[in-house]
């Protein structure tokens, strides 16, 4: 339970804030429109009234979130300034994405509610107008504003009205068409299968939120759904006019016609801030983008792995950052985020890509991975860099003792952990806190072990040099390989290095037992906190997190860090 608090605590309070939030708004504007003001319009509308307006509210509230996780440099900036004060915290900043994802959820939830409450509006609308009879409140209310048309209730005017015509010709009716469509685009284009195998189309159907938040701002300013004004509320009291409808405004009568009208248009104080932040945001983004970036290496490995080592003035980066890259030549709009593989002692910067898709195909055909000569540095293609920007695994030195489970290509942030380690020991330096590192890279074919295991052999000659062979204790697990196609390089593990990537730590076959890894791990350290640190899929962070919390015994503490870019 102690392990729960210190790794979901925080994520627990902040989304039962959120919730909490979501509900009292909910409640809060649900009980204002039955207040005696909109007592007339709920005549016509009954209690669609009340819930077309609470969901609009949170709407608000969430639709001012919606921006703050995804801009990047705000995050960074709060992650290093709130790092040295709670660790905590700043993990919870990793999370930004996923909180992203929830945000949106409630919107989708709760502009469902509002549509669907207005779609009720709207029969009610026209058929207090069909039913033309003078003794019916609602017919009444509806032929208030016939003459100047200033101060109705009902904005269907005529019986001939198509309540289609109205959807299409007020700001209301448009502007919620064209941010509904826009919405339901970016969510079902964010769905996991289309974002990996279709990213072009994620990344372009996301940017129609400029679209929904001009949509959004203006939606308000149509008036539609209208309340009795304050001066009609002292000289047209419901509770005591009401009954008396059919005399209003006659001679002889304390009643006058009521006079109607809308809220003045609330969403843009909701958002306008974050927009603001968020145009910044971009400005930076371009500022760095106009800086010039040189690719001095560019290296083929197995597997089409692409290797690009840059150099960028000015550039400084912490282990397990991570940057967004454009390469024009291939996409003007398109930006993608690599962790970066090098040491901030390095005097360059360097990605590992994996080419799986158009872009990242167009990158290793630029870049001649499709050519059998080496490629003159001139034609090499432009790039641009936005970051860099923190991750978890920015915080492993902060654990005496670190776990570290990368899967694929998911190594790539503990790359530069690892080289970073590599150099604070040739450099002699006494302020490393962590005293024990344990490596579990999980990889499906040995072409992939190729491109790391030089570092690996680096680390380890290094390590057992200074008498440090305790420091680092790495594991690396074939995952598809077969019994009977491990069985022909059993017959080479009595050889001093492993077959297949050349260290003395011999490869593994199948999937870790999770569960003796981190039972010998406890044993090894009680009462330490152990931070584990993934680079991997979900359903691995899933049993990672599981065992972090059962683990949790004896006073050893597993803090589960993932990155979430």
């Amino acid at each position: 339970m102690g392990n729960f608090a210190a790794n979901e605590g925080l994520s627990v309070f902040v989304i039962l804030v959120w919730l909490g939030i979501n509900a009292y708004l909910f409640v809060q504007f649900y009980m204002n429109f039955l207040t005696e003001r909109w007592f007339y319009t709920r005549v016509l509308l009954g209690d669609a009234l009340s819930w077309a307006r609470a969901p609009a509210a949170c709407l608000n509230f969430n639709c001012m979130l919606i921006l703050l996780p995804v801009c990047r440099n705000l995050l960074s900036f709060l992650r290093g300034s709130i790092q040295c004060c709670s660790r905590t915290a700043a993990r919870q900043l990793d999370r930004n994405i996923t909180f992203h994802k929830l945000v949106a959820y409630m919107i989708a939830f709760h502009t469902a509610v509002h549509i669907i409450a207005h779609l009720f509006n709207f029969e009610w609308f026209m058929g207090a107008q069909l039913y033309r009879n003078s003794s019916s409140l609602p017919f009444v209310l509806s032929q208030i504003g016939n003459g100047d048309n200033a101060s109705y209730l009902n904005p269907i005017r005529t019986d001939q009205t198509n309540p289609t015509i109205v959807m299409f010709t007020t700001i209301a009716g448009l502007t919620g068409v064209v941010i509904t469509l826009a919405l339901i685009l970016i969510i079902t284009s964010s769905m996991e299968v289309i974002r990996r195998s279709y990213f072009e189309v994620f990344w372009y159907t996301h940017h129609l939120f400029i679209i929904f938040f001009i949509g959004l701002v203006f939606h308000g300013f149509g008036r539609i759904v209208r309340g009795q004004t304050a001066t009609s509320l002292l000289e047209n009291k419901p509770s005591q006019c009401a009954d008396q409808f059919e005399s209003w405004g006659k001679n002889g009568t304390f009643c006058p016609k009521p006079e109607f009208a809308g809220n003045p248009p609330m969403t843009w104080k909701w958002v306008v801030g974050p927009m603001i932040l968020y145009v910044c945001e971009r400005l930076v983004r371009f500022y760095r983008s106009q800086q010039k970036v040189v690719i001095t290496k560019v290296v083929m490995h197995p597997s089409k792995t692409l290797e690009l080592q840059m150099k960028r003035k000015g550039f400084r980066m912490e282990v397990g950052q991570y940057v967004f890259m454009q390469c024009p030549c291939v996409s003007q709009l398109e930006w993608h985020p690599f962790t970066l593989t090098s040491a901030p002692e390095e005097d360059h910067f360097s990605v590992h890509i994996r080419i799986v898709g158009d872009w990242t195909q167009g990158l290793y055909e630029a870049c001649g991975g499709d050519k059998n000569e080496t490629q003159e540095a001139w034609k090499l293609p432009k790039m641009a860099i936005d970051g860099p920007f923190g991750t978890a695994s920015e915080d492993v030195f902060g654990y005496e003792v670190v776990m570290l489970v990368g899967a694929g290509i998911g190594v790539t942030p503990f790359a530069s952990v690892l080289k970073s380690v590599w150099y604070k020991h040739i450099q002699e330096n006494q302020n490393v806190f962590t005293k024990k590192i344990y490596f579990y890279w999980l990889c499906p074919e040995t072409q992939a072990f190729e491109w790391f295991a030089d570092l690996l052999q680096s680390l380890e000659g290094q390590m057992t040099e200074k008498g440090m062979v305790d420091f680092l204790s790495y594991n690396i697990y074939l995952t598809r390989w077969k019994e009977t196609e491990a069985a022909h390089f059993r017959v080479h593990h009595e050889a001093e290095n492993d077959p297949i990537t050349g260290l003395k730590q011999k490869t593994l076959y199948g999937k870790p037992n999770w569960d003796n890894e981190f039972t010998a791990i406890g044993t090894k350290h009680p009462e330490k906190k152990v931070g584990v640190f993934l680079c991997g899929p979900t359903q691995l962070a899933d049993v990672l997190e599981k065992q972090c919390r059962s683990h949790s015994e004896a006073g050893v503490k597993f803090i589960f860090n993932k990155e979430n870019f």
